[in-house]
């Protein structure tokens, strides 16, 4: 079964930086895109960024320019560098699979001040 740990996520504001981290466990991690998503109070979860498994990412229109998403295959982690954090940013933020979804991990609670 495939756990997701996410961890990194804070208090910062409004211009600041975080990076998030999630550790994966699985035998379907490497082969694998995977995503960051976001869920703020009283919004659906959005897939915000995405890396497949030979390294190319896509990004939602609201976080292109300020976020980065990488990963580590020997590692079993993906990293979301956020910079010039927003307001509305603010959220919880989980990674998971592109596609099919594997139980969601706790997240991590980012909020942004103004």
């Amino acid at each position: 079964q495939v756990q997701l740990v996410e961890s990194g996520g804070g208090l910062v504001q409004a211009g600041g930086s975080l990076r998030l981290s999630c550790t994966a466990s699985g035998r379907l991690f490497r082969g694998t895109a995977m995503g960051w998503y976001r869920q703020a109070p009283g919004k659906q979860r959005e897939l915000v960024a995405s890396i497949t498994s030979g390294g190319s990412t896509n990004y939602a229109d609201s976080v292109k320019g300020r976020f980065t998403i990488s990963r580590d295959s020997a590692k079993n982690t993906v990293n979301l560098q956020m910079n010039s954090l927003r307001p509305e940013d603010t959220a919880v933020y989980y990674c998971n699979f592109v596609g099919i979804l594997a139980s969601w991990g706790q997240g991590t609670q980012v909020t942004v001040s103004s």
